[in-house]
């Protein structure tokens, strides 16, 4: 177990590290040459391949895998902390990330130095090469940034890996390891031409990564998808912990900066009044599921204890963090950033925002990539938000910004929408407009897409 008193010696970064970060540049552009995440070519080979040369790094350490639709990064993030809690040195994979490419991966619940990013990435690729010439098809970008995060973990060493599929479930490249513990946040309709336009038959795929014998920790799901979960589980002799029946939110108040949460865990106990600085009920729901599927890897509810320390949760959760997720970077106006990129996680940043925050008026910044249902997107936002500013982040997947405007015009009123294709003229343009209001209460919403957020951080200079 990790010493928490010392430093962490993979993530100190030497006060001169301006060839590092060419290095990282450099390493960067060889993985943008590879299919990039949206790409799918729905196949374990590669991956499986690259473990057995590695000698399976992925099977020297347990593991906690989530998939779902929305929630999937804060909930991976509360596991971690709760893991640490308990003194267990951790390892987090998640995607995509907010600012910088090594953030997708985490020792004890700081990002890998861009020296061990660049380090890890030069040690396994030569055999990403021999995977590559042996296959059909080369390894992605995600498959080996997957690969990186095993080996690195495995090198560490961690006690247990935090694990978030990167799309889908069953053909994920996350989806070689033997997890005990899999968590299944709430599905909703993305990634529908890859993953089925059902939330049923999108279960189908992100069930696949309960394993035989594991204990599946499933949030409230549409009548489909809990189906489609249930069945799953039978197949594979797994035990199921679905919210609302063995665990869940029993109550639940506004607090200054978040939320007091009461949760009911797998054991029957009640914790209660835990403070979460997130706010929104879907913070309280992953809540729930991060301290479930942590009683779950620690035997509570089973033949071990009946509930975990109860001081120890308190300060993991209190130290939680999600950064682009309803993540305050200005006062005067209010500027919020959001990193809902679909319906669904806009239906949850609305219900948040109408409950944590008193706004008078309300514009938005949004951004959007181009593969996603914007249109269903734009809709659920449109009660909340007196104006918007249609902008474009500077990805290639972003929605031309001539498009996205169109389409808000269609929602919104052409009266209701400006046009500003720079992030940072979108930003000051929204703040003016908020500032206009005469009685206050004003605020500005960044919203429509990770890059977008995360392009949104670095302009306020807010650090990870």
């Amino acid at each position: 177990m990790s010493d928490k008193a010392e430093p962490n010696p993979y993530t100190v970064r030497p006060a001169d590290a301006g060839g590092t970060d060419s290095e990282l540049r450099a390493v960067e552009a060889e993985l943008a040459t590879r299919w990039p995440e949206n790409k799918l070519e729905p196949s374990l080979d590669r991956i499986e391949a690259l473990m057995d040369i590695l000698g399976q790094p992925q099977r020297s350490y347990p593991s906690i895998h989530i998939t779902g639709t929305n929630g999937k990064t804060s909930t991976a993030r509360m596991i971690e902390q709760l893991l640490g809690a308990f003194e267990l040195r951790t390892g987090r994979y998640t995607s995509p990330h907010v600012e910088s490419v090594t953030e997708r991966i985490s020792l004890d619940g700081v990002p890998i130095s861009p020296e061990m990013f660049v380090e890890t990435y030069r040690d396994i690729a030569p055999y990403v090469q021999m995977v590559d010439a042996a296959q059909p098809v080369a390894m992605s970008f995600f498959e080996v940034l997957t690969g990186m995060a095993y080996a690195a973990f495995a090198d560490a060493p961690v006690d247990v890996a935090v694990v978030e599929v990167g799309m889908g479930g069953s053909w994920d490249a996350t989806n070689v390891i033997d997890a005990q513990v899999s968590v299944i946040t709430p599905i909703g309709l993305d990634h529908t031409d890859k993953l089925g336009d059902t939330t049923g038959k999108i279960a189908v795929e992100k069930s696949g990564i309960i394993k035989p014998g594991a204990l599946a920790v499933v949030a409230q799901q549409q009548l489909d998808a809990a189906e489609t979960i249930l069945r799953r589980a039978v197949e594979v002799d797994a035990t199921v912990a679905r919210e609302g029946m063995e665990f869940g939110v029993l109550r639940r108040e506004v607090a200054i900066g978040g939320q007091l949460v009461t949760l009911r865990g797998l054991g029957g106990h009640e914790y209660q009044d835990i403070f979460l600085p997130l706010h929104g009920d879907h913070q309280a729901q992953n809540a729930a599921l991060a301290l479930s599927a942590v009683e779950a890897f620690f035997g509570v509810g089973q033949a071990g204890a009946e509930h975990l320390d109860e001081d120890k949760v308190r300060q993991a959760f209190s130290g939680v963090s999600s950064p682009g997720r309803l993540e305050v970077v200005r006062r005067s106006p209010t500027v919020i950033l959001d990193a809902a990129h679909n319906p669904h996680g806009a239906q949850a940043a609305v219900s948040a925002l109408g409950e944590a925050f008193g706004f008078t008026k309300l514009v938005g910044v949004i951004g959007t990539s181009g593969d996603k249902d914007v249109s269903g997107l734009l809709e659920a936002f449109e009660p909340i938000l007196a104006e918007v500013v249609i902008t474009q982040n500077s990805t290639h997947r972003a929605m031309p910004v001539d498009e996205l405007a169109a389409l808000a015009v269609e929602v919104f009123g052409e009266d209701r929408v400006q046009v500003e294709p720079r992030l940072d003229d979108a930003i000051d343009v929204a703040v003016t407009l908020a500032e206009e209001e005469d009685l206050g209460g004003a605020g500005v919403l960044v919203t429509g897409s990770v890059i977008t957020v995360g392009e949104a951080r670095l302009l306020f200079g807010r650090k990870k």
